[in-house]
């Protein structure tokens, strides 16, 4: 049979329709195919975060990346996973990488500024990520968070005035009573007054922590040692003294300086009444230590044996029980005094038990009174263990 050519072409116009709507057909499945393999993709990398397999999410982000590599999200999440890794070099490659696509959004710019700044910090270079961080301070959505890794840097390079003006902006943006924090920056810059003798600055900065914060324990202990310095053994004591009411848990710590305070000024009446009626309002184990000495240079060693006794009876401690025995050691003679000796380093081991100082955070433990906790950075959450 003979076609002709216009024949060819009314035979040949419905198949290239359909050839065409089969094609479209091919196209639109493997859209639609690929528009479901990346987010499926998205969460199974989710799913290895959250199960802890970082190098895995990795490797599915990465291929995300080959498929669609527009996409900012994924480069923001594998940045974030390559910080975590201490793979700050990558990290940073990719957020300087995405901050240059000309495309970008205002609010993928900030997310990624936020980034590649803790990148910055990750990696030390603290003026790089302060530099961000003012920047992205001044954007509403995140400047909460901006300002608290500034506060960060600050506190790491010791710049205490500029950290109180952003503990101050922080409080506004956030809502969080920051007063006791800011008092802290003041005692660190009186602190270094105090070392230069540079009394008048440090009390000025210590009047301020008091207003921004009046239960700063840190500021009544400073001051106190700044006029004890200058012979002003009466204003020392009522500042130590202060202690009492800003936070009890600390009496301990200026227990023996207020003792020596009475003492410079002759006053072993107001010493004696001070010690006793302090310990009936609140016991506690340094002021009762510290009046025990008072009882044994003022009415002698029976005296001061018959009050730990009595204390003892009403709150066992180790402590007590030590300085029973040193007031014991002072009388006694020849095997009582070895007995007595080797009682006592048994319970000097149990003593040290009892002794130094912990978080109530983060339960770091050390020798020393930090006011910043070193294991969770937390301030005034370190007390005496001692007093517990």
């Amino acid at each position: 049979m003979f076609f002709s050519a216009n024949d060819l072409l009314w035979l040949l116009l419905p198949l290239a329709a359909a050839s065409g709507w089969l094609v479209a057909r091919l196209e639109q499945k493997r859209r639609t195919r690929q528009s479901f393999d990346l987010p499926s993709a998205y969460f199974k990398g989710l799913n290895f975060l959250l199960n802890e397999q970082p190098d895995k999410a990795i490797e599915v982000f990465i291929r995300v990346l080959e498929v669609n590599s527009d996409t900012v999200e994924t480069h923001l999440a594998l940045g974030n996973l390559f910080r975590r890794r201490g793979e700050v070099e990558r990290a940073i490659r990719i957020h300087q990488n995405l901050i240059a696509r000309p495309t970008l959004d205002r609010e993928q710019r900030s997310l990624a500024l936020l980034e590649l700044g803790q990148d910055y910090l990750k990696a030390g270079l603290l003026d790089r990520a302060e530099n961000l961080f003012q920047e992205l301070a001044e954007i509403r959505a995140h400047s909460e968070q901006a300002l608290k890794l500034l506060l960060h840097i600050y506190q790491q390079e010791k710049e205490w005035e500029k950290a109180i003006t952003v503990a101050r902006k922080l409080a506004r943006v956030s809502g969080r009573d920051m007063n006791s924090m800011i008092a802290h920056f003041y005692c660190e810059l009186a602190e270094l007054d105090y070392t230069h003798h540079n009394h008048a600055s440090a009390r000025e900065r210590l009047k301020l922590a008091l207003v921004a914060d009046d239960k700063c324990v840190r500021a009544s202990m400073l001051l106190g040692d700044i006029d004890a310095r200058e012979g002003n053994y009466r204003e020392a004591i009522g500042h130590w003294q202060r202690i009492e009411q800003q936070d009890i848990h600390y009496i301990g710590e200026v227990a023996e300086r207020i003792a020596e305070g009475f003492r410079r000024m002759d006053n072993d009446q107001g010493l004696y009444d001070y010690f006793r009626v302090s310990l009936r309002r609140h016991g506690g184990v340094s002021l009762a230590l510290t009046f025990a000495d008072i009882i044994n240079s003022r009415e002698g060693a029976e005296a001061a044996e018959k009050f730990i006794v009595e204390w003892l009876r009403r709150a066992p401690n180790v402590h007590g029980l030590h300085k029973l025995l040193e007031i014991n050691l002072v009388k006694a003679k020849d095997s009582a005094r070895n007995d007595l000796l080797m009682l006592k380093g048994i319970i000097e081991e149990l003593r040290t038990q009892h002794l130094g100082y912990a978080c109530g955070e983060c339960g770091f433990k050390g020798k020393s009174l930090h006011w910043l906790c070193p294991g969770c950075n937390h301030w005034n959450t370190i007390k005496p263990v001692r007093e517990e």
